[in-house]
């Protein structure tokens, strides 16, 4: 079986069998997909993480379809019924939907109307009208007239007998795979409201009487009609021309014996009608939402993807404010890695308008505990509350809004709770803001990610695809950054590649019992660390000031012994090799090259050894929206301002313009050229210059285009 499904997934990802093999037994060993595209590119032949997950992905689904195989024949044969040319028909297909066809007749099922039918020794009639046995079907019929089983009449007889025939060719794989075929390339999604629901049905008003191609429907649109469908709002059909359906069911059965066609045809109508359209609709309407929630996905993947790795300003001491009018602005102070050292409120805003005292409070605040940064939530109040900021003219003092999508929801999480029991939701959700500048990607990965703002119709696709997706995103973000071992969470080290939560919990219990770790063979002494996830996660895993030099790079402690062979040779230190380029260019990596170590391997070890633990996310850039436009009134169409991209959708991308309100840039807005897809062209996070096309004061809606 496996060499069956390697083979076949090498045809279908271009790539060698070798490499699928290696991928496949690595995974098989618990290796996890930053471990092996980081530290195993020998045996991978260098594919990335996304060819991995691939890989792995595509693996289970065969896996699966090769049990169900597995099971089919076991079933068929254990009724008797398994010939050796049905055998060699299931041992061929490739398709799951194919294995269900040929399964089909086989299956168990629920008494239907044809079991009733050969209850009541119909069957031989039926066949024989079906195999064209019988010139007569009349005087065939009136041998099966039964008065005991109420089969008074020769039409009763053949009434059973259609019954046997239309589900015979209901269970007919040929039947089923061209009709299938004629489905999925020719069906419309039909949509229409449900006339006691229209009141509450509103939102779904543009699909109150819609109808497309099944086949080119995006996958936002298919997501807002199955949502609609689901509460009740929506009747969906997914139906191609019944007349051509007809015709290619008939020309599977060409009859010579005219009342024997006339007969099977009619039945097949039946078939049609009540089994082969409803089981073939809820195919397609299956496969379509399943192809919904794969694009869904994929951009909801791509966006937290962009969200983590957003620039970090650093380690700074930092004001953060969380702008309030009527409860005032809580207002915190955090070290520079980050702890929470002073909190008060403050009250700039309508309708207190204590500017005078609230300028105080924050000068006071920034000149004791020597503030270098003042980040600002981007929530109500928060352009004023930034003007108000920026109005103190402080010295050498970076004053920025922080996207705080998700804020609230970390204030009344139990991990808020846990990192501050004695502080009220206010004081976290400031926290998170502050943070949040500091280190996006630290603070943001104790958020579950359907909850920080980004992607479309997230409750709405399959969970545990979405929670697969996402877990690879949040994890390829934390290991490609690496982790400060010494300063990390148990949310942020839980995403390590090989640890679990209870990994995480143990690190930060030993480092709070034995304090700082000096170096990373250290970790071994952690309580549940084996080799096995020690090999996983000590690569990832940085520690500044540790003992070992090399503990603050990428390079993993398995090759430690080959950079220290190289400062050998060249006559020096470690640290020498690091700080000394023209050694380091000196280097010949072909001459290290072992059973164990490759170029690949070696290149990567030089490349790092350059620049020891550089942390691959782009440098901060303070940005600020166009003065004078605070709130939706101000807009005026053809304004231009800047913006930042806040989520990309299957339709385009929504920008935050500083108005409390994104505006929408459709997909045919984002490019003078064609745009496919709105991520080739737009991500989160991107500063963007837009257009105001137009302005809904009523729906709070905003028009933007990129266009030049």
């Amino acid at each position: 079986m496996a060499d069956k499904v390697i083979k076949k997934i090498s045809s279908e990802m271009n790539i060698s069998v070798r490499q699928v093999e290696a991928v496949i037994k690595l995974l098989n060993e618990d290796a996890t997909v930053p471990f092996i595209s980081r530290y195993r590119k020998e045996a991978t032949g260098g594919l990335d993480e996304v060819s991995i997950i691939s890989i792995r992905d595509r693996y289970e689904q065969l896996q699966d379809v090769e049990k169900r195989r597995a099971f089919i024949l076991k079933s068929i044969d254990g009724q008797g019924k398994l010939t050796e040319e049905l055998k060699i028909l299931i041992e061929k297909s490739e398709l799951l939907s194919e294995l269900e066809d040929i399964y089909l007749p086989y299956k168990p099922k629920k008494r239907t109307r044809a079991t009733v039918a050969r209850e009541n020794g119909l069957e031989p009639l039926a066949l024989s009208i079906f195999n064209q046995q019988v010139e007569n079907i009349y005087n065939e019929a009136a041998k099966y007239i039964n008065v005991e089983k109420n089969i008074l009449t020769e039409s009763d007889a053949l009434d059973d007998a259609a019954d046997i025939i239309a589900e015979m060719i209901s269970e007919n794989a040929a039947v089923r795979s061209i009709l299938r075929n004629h489905f999925f390339k020719n069906s419309e999604i039909s949509s229409c409201v449900v006339k006691s629901k229209i009141p509450e049905a509103v939102k779904y008003k543009d699909y109150f009487n819609w109808s497309e191609k099944s086949e080119s429907v995006p996958s936002h649109r298919i997501l807002a009609m199955f949502r609609g469908f689901e509460e009740g709002c929506l009747k969906l059909h997914f139906l191609p021309d019944e007349k051509i359906s007809h015709e290619l069911i008939a020309k599977e059965f060409k009859c010579i014996i005219k009342s024997c066609h006339d007969f099977i045809i009619k039945s097949s109508l039946d078939a049609y009608k009540r089994l082969l359209a409803p089981s073939l609709e809820n195919e397609i309407k299956t496969e379509l939402k399943k192809r919904a929630d794969v694009e869904a996905i994929r951009v909801f993947s791509e966006n937290i993807k962009e969200l983590l790795l957003a620039s970090p300003l650093g380690e700074k001491n930092t004001l953060a404010v969380d702008p309030g009018q009527r409860t005032g602005c809580k207002v915190v102070v955090l070290s520079k890695n980050g702890n929470l050292v002073a909190d008060t409120v403050i009250y700039p805003l309508e309708p207190h308008n204590k500017i005078k005292e609230s300028a105080e409070i924050i000068l006071d605040l920034c000149g004791r505990y020597k503030i270098e940064a003042i980040a600002v939530g981007n929530g109500t109040g928060g352009r004023e509350s930034l003007a108000f900021c920026k109005s103190l003219n402080l010295k050498n003092v970076i004053v920025t809004m922080v996207n705080e999508s998700g804020a609230s929801v970390y204030s009344a999480s139990e991990i808020a709770r846990q990192e501050f029991p004695d502080y009220d939701v206010t004081v976290r959700g400031a926290v998170s803001i502050g943070r949040r500048l500091m280190d996006p990607l630290a603070e943001l990965v104790k958020i579950d990610p359907k909850s920080i703002g980004v992607g479309q119709y997230q409750h709405d696709v399959d969970q545990k695809m979405l929670k697969q997706s996402l877990t690879d995103s949040v994890m390829n973000c934390v290991n490609n950054v690496g982790v400060e071992l010494n300063t990390a969470s148990v949310e942020l080290l839980k995403y390590v590649s090989g640890l679990s939560r209870k990994n995480a919990e143990q690190i930060v219990r030993y480092r709070t019992e034995h304090g700082q770790f000096k170096n990373r063979e250290e970790l071994k002494k952690v309580s549940g660390m084996g080799d096995k996830t020690y090999e996983q996660a000590a690569g990832f895993l940085r520690i500044r000031d540790s003992d070992n030099p090399l503990d603050a790079s990428s390079v993993h402690p398995e090759s430690y012994h080959i950079v220290e062979k190289m400062a050998e040779d060249s006559g020096c230190t470690v640290i020498d090799l690091m700080k000394n380029k023209e050694k380091r260019m000196m280097i010949i990596p072909e001459k290290y090259v072992s059973e164990d170590t490759g170029l690949p391997t070696l290149k990567d070890i030089l490349k790092e050894l350059e620049k020891p633990g550089r942390d691959p996310r782009n440098e901060f850039e303070l940005f600020s929206f166009s003065e004078g436009v605070n709130s939706i009134n101000d807009l005026i169409i053809g304004m231009k301002l800047s913006g930042v991209v806040t989520n990309v959708t299957a339709f385009g991308a929504f920008v935050d313009i500083g108005v409390h309100q994104d505006g929408l840039v459709h997909i045919s807005e984002l490019s003078n050229s064609y745009v496919k897809n709105a991520t080739d062209v737009v991500k989160v996070n991107q500063k963007v210059s837009v257009t105001v096309m137009d302005v809904d004061i009523e729906r709070r809606r905003i028009s933007l285009s990129m266009k030049q």
